[in-house]
This record gives structure tokens, sequence and C-alpha cells, in this order.
């Protein structure tokens, strides 16, 4: 077989034994060399191999040993022993080391200038053991993140990132050491864009005694990603508030801001940021706000099509007011944007007043209420209104002022948008009613109200079939109508798609409740939520239960993500 002599190492090895071809080689060869990068990424990168197969060609090629790194105990790998750039610039791991002999994984085998360069700086006699590229770059990323490493050997093309305040200037270069240390912002810097890339919603920086830790919201649910080191907690702060507008002298009391992560010309990320003065330092939480889930459309956020219909007939309406209700984080943003965005038309003003914006809509007029300069939410409704407007969207009715505005533009030819935070939607009815606003008032402005939770969606590589009793069925809700064995339940069981947890994704549960005529009757008599909500059922309404089982049902959740979710 006669191979190019410009190929080399593993590329030239898989072309004399038949698995590459002469042309497929010096591409993938020349690729690498003109993006610097390793020739085994640029292979795997390719699709014509998998990590696994170049591991065990290697292997068997070569007569060296083949090692699962999923299958090793990471407490056991020798710490200090090789330098972490080293580790990360020769895609090289330590293993473990007996005398003078240091076992390394490799997933290069023809890669000699790193075992040249691991025995040079140990002193050791290097012992090569075959790894999967694939699960050697995921341990080499947890061994960084576990030692705090990261810091001071992260690569990363800054090229391609620009972060920026919420106003999107971009940020001047500040004289503090502390605030613009390189390896920080850098540090910062992948923080976010792996937040971004896992679908977090929240970035936590938690400063506490004797350790520092970061933790992303993913699925709803809390989880540690890092520990840094405790002696950066100041510097990560400071950072944070420089670009967020923030004042970083002061670490008294709690502050708020935005910033932008620029990821390219067509792709910015907004984050909204807390600080919050704890005992051990200032706890930051940054909101992740993506602009594109808004423009997911109505399909996209788990609507039934009887619920869908209800909600695009009320908001199509010339006026009225559609309240969507629900506790924090239940996606009650993304779902008035979705409406927003269906109305937003060159033909129509759309106002928004919101504390703050969190996702910004071309077409859409958004203002931020400042309570300490005057602009309340009832505020920026009365300048609405005279800034001839169709529809109106106040991101919440908090008192008594508000709503009378509110009810006031549903009443004279405003379509209105709002939330409240209520359990479901006929409290949201008494609600209004507590807070002082007449029946007759409510009866005559609110058209539709819509309670929402957000439920985790089974991982559909791995959820399996469970047998629950017929029994635990009927007491969770299941009506025996429903119980006609036609559909199977489902369990969470984790694998690496959903990393280990059993659920990818969320999923909206729904109430829609279109306020009818006799509902209006039962307000105008001061029923109360109890009256409205058999009133609800009897014209077919599903509260958050019956939603949340239908989506168990249609095998998108399990029982015990709806149980915990509804708790009714």
């Amino acid at each position: 077989m006669s191979t190019t002599p410009s190929i080399s190492g593993l590329a030239r090895l898989l072309v004399q034994h038949g698995r590459l071809s002469d042309g497929d080689a010096e591409a993938l060869q020349g690729s690498a060399a003109s993006n610097k990068a390793p020739f085994i990424a640029q292979l795997l990168q390719s699709g014509k191999m998998n990590a696994k197969e170049v591991a065990e060609f290697s292997a068997q090629a070569f007569g060296y040993p083949l090692l699962d790194l999923d299958q090793i105990d990471t407490s056991y790998i020798p710490q200090g022993v090789l330098d972490t750039k080293v580790m990360q610039a020769q895609r090289v791991v330590p293993l473990y080391k007996r005398g003078t002999r240091l076992f390394i994984g490799i997933s290069d085998i023809t890669n000699l200038q790193a075992a040249e360069e691991v025995r040079f700086q140990t002193g050791a006699q290097i012992e090569p053991i075959v790894v999967e590229d694939n699960k050697l770059i995921k341990l080499l990323d947890h061994l960084l993140e576990a030692s705090g490493a990261g810091l001071k050997n992260l690569e990363m093309d800054e090229s391609e990132l620009d972060i920026r305040s919420g106003d999107d200037e971009p940020q001047p270069d500040a004289p503090n050491i502390d605030v613009d240390d390189a390896p920080v912002v850098k540090y910062l810097q992948k923080i976010l864009l792996d937040a971004i890339n896992a679908g977090a919603s929240d970035v936590h920086f938690e400063p506490y005694e004797k350790y520092y830790r970061i933790r992303y919201r993913q699925d709803g649910i809390l989880r540690e990603i890092a520990q840094p080191p405790l002696a950066i907690k100041e510097k990560i702060a400071s950072r944070i508030k420089v670009i967020s507008k923030l004042d970083i002298s002061e670490k008294r009391v709690p502050q708020d801001g935005r910033m932008k992560l620029v990821l390219s010309k067509s792709r910015a990320i907004d984050f909204r940021v807390s600080t919050l003065p704890t005992l051990h330092g200032e706890k930051i939480v940054m909101r992740i706000l993506d602009p594109t889930s808004a423009t997911l459309g109505i399909d996209a956020l788990g609507y039934e099509p009887d619920q869908k219909a209800a909600l695009l007939d009320a908001v199509s309406r010339p006026y009225g007011m559609v309240l969507v209700t629900g506790p924090t984080g239940s996606g009650k943003t993304v779902s008035l944007y979705t409406c927003l965005n269906i109305l937003n038309e060159p033909g129509t003003n759309i106002s928004t007043a919101e504390d703050p914006a969190e996702i910004n809509l071309p077409g859409v007029n958004q203002v931020n209420v400042n309570d300490k300069a005057g602009l309340t939410f009832s505020a920026a409704l009365k300048a609405f209104l005279r800034q001839d407007p169709d529809i109106i969207m106040v991101g919440e009715i908090r008192d008594l002022e508000t709503a009378d505005i509110a009810i006031k533009a549903a009443q004279t030819g405003h379509m209105v948008f709002s939330t409240l935070h209520t359990n479901d939607a006929p409290g949201t009815l008494t609600r209004l009613l507590n807070m002082g606003v007449a029946p007759f008032n409510v009866a005559s402005s609110v058209i539709l109200i819509t309670a929402q939770r957000l439920a985790r969606k089974l991982c559909t590589h791995c959820k399996a079939p469970i047998d629950i009793p017929t029994e635990a069925l009927r007491r969770a809700g299941f009506t025996e109508a429903e119980l006609d064995g036609s559909w199977t339940p489902y369990r969470a069981v984790g694998c690496d798609q959903c990393k280990d947890t059993g659920y990818k994704g969320r999923v909206g549960i729904y109430q829609v409740m279109p306020i009818s005529d006799e509902m209006n009757r039962l307000i105008m008599k001061n029923g109360t939520s109890i009256d409205i909500a058999d009133q609800a059922r009897r014209e077919g309404v599903r509260d958050l239960r019956q939603s949340g089982l239908l989506k168990v049902r249609q095998g998108m959740t399990s029982l015990e993500e709806i149980m915990a979710v509804t708790n009714e």
C-alpha cells in the first residue's frame, strides 16, 4: 500500500491498516494543522471514526492496555505529579505512580512529544495506557475544575466573546488588578459559557467560611459544578459587579444589575445580576435571559390543543385583560412574551413595564420601572395611556393603584397582559377582590387567566416503564375512564444524555380558564375561589393536577414529578 509521505503519526497508521484513505487522512491532517488542533480531535469531529473505535484500534495495533476512564475512581489519581498545562496541551492524564514508573492515560499513542514532555517533567519511566479521547477530555475538565487549576491554565478564544454591561456599551479597561485579573476574566467566561451550553437558568456564586462554590440551576434543580479557590471570591464578585455597572465598593446592601455576553454577531445572551451580602462575602446570582425563548412559538410551551385555542382566542380580542399566574421561575415571562410576539406587528403599538425587562423584543417599547426615581408600575401605566397604546404589558400587579389603572385600560379599548403571584387561576380573581378592586371592574375586564408550573421532562433516551398500583393512580387523581390500560407510566432512570438525572428539559403545565358569563355572575355575588373553581370544573377547565396527569399519560413526565410540582 502506498502512503502519502506527508501523512504521519496516527493518520499514517490508520491508512496502513485500511481504516482511512490517503485523501481523507491528508485532508484531516491539513485541517488539524490549519486549526492548530490535534489530529485525533479533527478525526473525531469528522465522524469517520468514533473515540471508542480509535482507542480499540490503537490498543490492538501497538499492544498497549485499554482502559475505560468512566470506571476509575478519580480520587485515586495522583495529585501534583504533572503540570496541568502539560495535561491540557498534550491530552494526557496521570493515572497511577509506582516507584519510578508513571502510568499515563493517552488517546493518541503516536504522540511521542507528549510522552517525552511527561518524562522530562516527572523524571519517571512512562507506561502509556490507551483511553478514549472524549472521556479523557471529560476527566481533564473534571480535574481542572476540582483543583481550581482552570484559573491558571484555561485556554479560550477571547476574540469570539464580548462581555458588556446591560446598556450594550463595551466595558472600558479598569485599572483595578482585582477586577481585570486575566485568569479570573477567562474563568468567569468559561463558567457563563458552560452554563449557557448546559441550558442552565441561573448561576449561583456562593462564598462560605471554608470554601467557595458555583452552582447551576438546570431544569429547576440546583447542581454544584465547581469549587474554585476561596481566595478568588472577591475578584469574581468585583469583576461581575464592574461589568454589571454596580458599585464595587458597596458590599453592605443588595444590588441589582444587568450584563450581556455577546457570543457572535447574531447571538447575545443577557444576564440579570443580583448581589446579596452574606456572613462570608457577597453571594451573586445571575439569571440567564435568552431572547430566543420568546420566539420559540406557542407550540413549544406545552399547551394542550384546547388550551392553546382558548389562549389565542383571548389574545386576539381588541380589549380586555389576560392574567398569568404562578410562582417565581414558572415561565410566566416567557408565556407573556410569546403572546406579545404573536401580536407584534407593524400596525400595533405595544408597551411593557417590567422590573426589570427580562427579554428584549424588537418592536416592543420596554420600560424598566425604577421605584427610587418615582417610575413605578402605576406611573408607567399612566404614561402608556398617553402614548396611543394598543397593547400594554405590566410585569406584575402588586397594589390597588396598579390594578385599577390596568383594569381601566382594559375597559377602555386596550389589551392588557399582566402577572400575579397566586396558586391557581380561580384564586387570582379573589386576590384582585381582596386588593380592593370592585367586583364589577373585575368582571368587566378580565377575559382569561392562566396558571402555570414547569415540570421536568423525562429523558427520551433512558426513561423506562413502571408498574404503579391502580389505587395509587386513583389517589393521584386519575379517573376510572383514564385507567383503561391504554397508556403506560414511565419513570426516570438516568444516562449520559441527561447527566444521570433521568430528566432533560422542562414542559409547561397549565390551567387555562376563560372567564365565562356564569363566572362573572359569581364574581358579582362575591363568590369565593372555591365557587369559581367548581364552576370552571363544570365548564371543562382542567386544573394544574389534571393537566399534569395528562402529561403523565402522554409519557412526557413522571407521576412523581407531577405530584411534586402540583402539590394539591
